[in-house]
């Protein structure tokens, strides 16, 4: 009865989620569009002409957001986005998208081919692990893929580029910060107005890389 009920309250919550609403009425794919745009506009980042990586793009929000920072004048797209998801993704104009983990080489191979040589100025990840509500496991498993993005971009951005990836305070989550410092000049810690308050969800922007 207890899960009935809970399911049912998350039910109400997110149909008169604000947020919920204003993606629907702009033709976003999730209500995450609008966490992206509050930290690329408060951090002033995301312009035309720039290479833009989505690692765990799926149901793609963050790529929509991505591309239409990208829109020129005319309506022309200057600036490429790269999608990468284990799922499918439905079609973005505009939007490069890969299917496959990351962490396969054959998968990174792709990557590779795709920018041909081109650095990238912003890796995004809004990838979050499945969670067990073990707390030392599920530490383990947000670390892991913090790290995943994290090496990417080290390996990909250019040395101005920056990083914006999905973390969750808690356990684990100062030595996160700490390896991300290892890496980059600036590491801030954001939490979004569209992020829920009950949320543990921390946004780490990273930018310039040590070189």
């Amino acid at each position: 009865m207890g899960k009935k009920k809970t399911s049912k309250a998350w039910v109400h919550q997110h149909i008169n989620d604000p947020y919920v609403k204003m993606a629907q009425q702009k033709g976003y794919r999730a209500r995450a569009a609008f966490k992206l745009l509050e930290l690329v506009d408060s951090e002033k980042l995301l312009r035309p002409g720039n290479v833009v990586v989505d690692l765990g793009s799926a149901p793609g929000s963050w790529s929509q957001i991505a591309r239409e920072r990208m829109v020129g004048p005319g309506g022309i797209i200057d600036g490429r986005v790269i999608a990468l998801d284990l799922l499918e993704m439905e079609p973005i104009e505009g939007v490069e998208f890969i299917q496959g983990d990351f962490r396969d080489d054959d998968v990174l191979a792709a990557v590779e081919k795709t920018l041909n040589g081109q650095k990238v100025d912003l890796v995004i990840s809004d990838m979050a692990p499945n969670l067990s509500g073990v707390a030392s496991a599920d530490a383990a498993r947000i670390a892991h893929v913090c790290e995943l993005a994290m090496e990417f971009a080290v390996n990909h951005l250019r040395p101005d580029g920056a990083l914006i990836v999905k973390s969750f305070h808690g356990s684990g989550f100062s030595q996160i910060v700490k390896s991300f410092k290892e890496h980059f000049i600036n590491v801030a810690e954001r939490k979004p107005k569209a992020s829920r308050d009950r949320s543990s969800e921390t946004f780490l922007v990273a930018r310039n890389l040590k070189l």
